[in-house]
């Protein structure tokens, strides 16, 4: 579904250039709950933005659904990521001046809701516990309810893949436990979800594990009880199960 090819992604500064992915290679098939796990500023969130088309690598292949995003054009890229792929962020990016129900829809890729039946959206809140904050404005919500807007902004459309960056970062282990069960309902209903993270609230729900530190990632070794003694190398590899 995913294939990142030897991506590079470099910035240049006073001190010089900073490799923020060094020759990343992964595959994410689809139905998978990845999470990639590492301190802040080792380049994981610079991954999640560029396999959701969002930065372009310095070096390197992303394809998606089998397209390469980065060799189409632009609006082609973009058209792509808003039908396939939803985003949920640390900082929620909500539009201030739209209300709960408005900043869901915002979600849809350009035309569709028009298409969208209104039951949809409410349940939806419903669901998320946002139905009686429908016309309210992200100023006036807690954190918790932000970021629940912004999941369900990412859910609306029924997208391909959920790419989220911290998505509890900012909420208390109530809430983070909330956001959580959402996105494991998503992936049971075979969604495929990615998830960048600091800490442990996701190791319950992925079904692979990897770790990224300068750049690089590596994956978790299998369990003692998959574990062989064929001859086979015993480097982990970046690959999806089965």
């Amino acid at each position: 579904m995913l294939l990142c090819e030897q991506l590079e992604r470099r910035f240049g500064g006073p001190a010089g250039e900073v490799a923020a992915l060094a020759g990343v290679s992964l595959r994410i098939d689809r139905g998978e709950f990845v999470v990639i796990k590492g301190p802040s500023g080792c380049g994981k969130s610079t991954l999640l933005l560029t396999m959701g088309g969002m930065q372009r690598p310095s070096r390197g292949n992303l394809l998606f659904l089998d397209q390469n995003l980065y060799e189409m054009p632009a609006a082609r890229r973009n058209r792509v990521r808003s039908k396939h792929i939803g985003f949920v962020f640390q900082l929620f990016h909500l539009i201030p001046y739209l209300t709960v129900r408005e900043n869901i829809l915002a979600g849809l890729p350009p035309g569709d809701s028009s298409r969208l039946p209104l039951e949809r959206v409410d349940d939806l809140m419903s669901e998320l516990g946002l139905g009686h904050r429908a016309l309210h404005k992200p100023g006036s919500l807690s954190a918790g309810e932000r970021q629940r807007t912004a999941l369900a902004r990412a859910l609306i459309k029924k997208p391909d893949v959920i790419l989220a960056d911290e998505p509890t970062g900012n909420l208390d282990p109530v809430n983070a436990a909330y956001v959580f069960r959402f996105l494991g309902e998503y992936h049971r209903s075979g969604g495929t979800v990615v998830v960048v993270t600091h800490g442990q609230d996701a190791a319950g729900y992925a079904s692979r594990t990897l770790h990224m530190a300068s750049g690089r990632l590596s994956a978790d070794p299998p369990p003692p009880e998959t574990s062989t003694t064929s001859g086979h190398d015993s480097t982990p590899t970046i690959a999806a199960k089965g």
